[in-house]
């Protein structure tokens, strides 16, 4: 895939002389749904949650693991992932609420209601524990849980998460590769959700959540038991380094990696180097 991600990058930047492309300016398409029979709309917490379900728990006794995706996006983004833990792992992915194909209520955006939909998917799919993975507001729900709901949660895997509102640079949405993510997302609301007229009343209602969380403390972080693992790229257009660096040095026992010529979308970018850093935290390999 590195080579791969070479000539890609040369061949753009034979085509624009002018302006080299890095590929942590890229941003790759979104992988295509992978197939499952197990898939639905699971009617909690006054919500209807799409979700698709991969693999099963192995015999060994191995934890699930639930996917959770950044915000304005969808389940799909995580294509490349469910592919690496399938083989071994029961695999969930989730539309957060009023994301992608999953419904709203009137009640305001919050990383607190969006962990109770998790925990609400997780009884529906009778889940007792399982390890999270996220990815922006993902990995805020994953800290989320695993600060709220001890018992459900096993590892987690927070990539370019936050914990405090002015952990985020300014100006992210002005970054082309951002925007470019954000004009992507808008495209595929329109094509997922059952309110598709409805996006930028949807961005303007998420922002608002951004605005104001998350609002962690210190002591809050450091009553976190789960074993977490902090992860970003090193060209993160959204999380300032030095907020990463102090997720991890105040979350007790807590890893802290940095996945080199990658950005916000790693996991697209670079997608071989992620799942290495995934599976040798979820499986110690």
């Amino acid at each position: 895939m590195r080579h791969l991600l070479v000539l890609l990058v040369f061949g753009l930047a034979a085509l624009q002389p002018a302006a080299a492309v890095e590929p942590w300016e890229m941003l790759p398409p979104t992988p295509h749904p992978v197939a499952t029979q197990r898939a639905g709309q699971a009617a909690v917490n006054g919500i209807k949650i799409y979700y698709r379900v991969y693999g099963q728990v192995p015999q060994q006794g191995g934890t699930p693991v639930i996917l959770l995706h950044g915000g304005l996006a969808n389940a799909d983004y995580w294509g490349h992932q469910v592919e690496a833990l399938a083989p071994h792992h029961m695999v969930v992915v989730m539309d957060s609420r009023g994301h992608g194909r999953s419904t709203r209520d009137a009640r305001a955006y919050g990383y607190d209601l969006m962990a109770d939909d998790v925990v609400a998917l997780m009884d529906e799919l009778k889940i007792a524990k399982a390890d999270i993975v996220g990815w922006s507001d993902g990995g805020i729900i994953g800290l989320d849980l695993a600060l709220r709901h001890k018992d459900r949660v096993g590892k987690v895997f927070a990539f370019a998460a936050n914990s405090v509102t002015s952990g985020v640079k300014d100006g992210v949405e002005k970054n082309p590769t951002f925007a470019a993510f954000i004009e992507r997302a808008g495209h595929e609301y329109r094509s997922n959700s059952a309110t598709p007229n409805a996006y930028e009343d949807f961005v303007a209602q998420i922002s608002k959540m951004w605005a104001e969380q998350p609002n962690w403390s210190d002591a809050q972080l450091q009553s976190i038991t789960s074993p977490v693992w902090i992860v970003d790229g090193d060209h993160d257009e959204a999380i300032k380094r030095e907020h990463t660096e102090y997720l991890a040095a105040t979350i007790p026992h807590a890893g802290l990696l940095i996945l080199p010529n990658t950005s916000h979308f790693a996991f697209l970018q670079d997608p071989e180097l992620f799942n290495a850093a995934m599976l040798r935290f979820l499986d110690g390999k």
